[in-house]
């Protein structure tokens, strides 16, 4: 499961709506090979799902990732800062075991 801080559904749905996004529109994330670490997030906003999707709800924000992705998002919390350390959406993922300086890439 992949989860959401208040904070995070807070901004995806001030973002979904600043950007006009249709009802049903979702959260989509995933990994990708690259950054310093290896691995790095990917956030999407999308409107359609996939055969293989996993789908979640949490807060009331839907959620979903294609399988690969999932077997390293799972147990992931999704957050929302707007600190001075940075602002932007963070994951807090529990499988990764090394993430680089600016928390955009990491590994397992």
């Amino acid at each position: 499961m992949i989860t959401v801080t208040d904070r995070a559904k807070e901004k995806a749905l001030e973002l979904m709506k600043s950007e006009q996004k249709p009802d049903g529109a979702f959260i989509r994330v995933g990994v990708e090979g690259g950054g310093c670490s290896g691995l790095t997030y990917k956030l999407e906003f999308d409107v359609e799902t996939r055969p293989d999707d996993k789908i979640f709800e949490d807060k009331g924000i839907k959620i979903v990732c294609d399988k690969r992705s999932f077997l390293y998002l799972v147990g992931t919390e999704l957050d929302f800062s707007d600190g001075l350390n940075g602002k932007g959406f963070a994951f807090h993922n529990p499988n990764a075991s090394r993430t680089c300086g600016c928390g955009d890439s990491f590994s397992v």
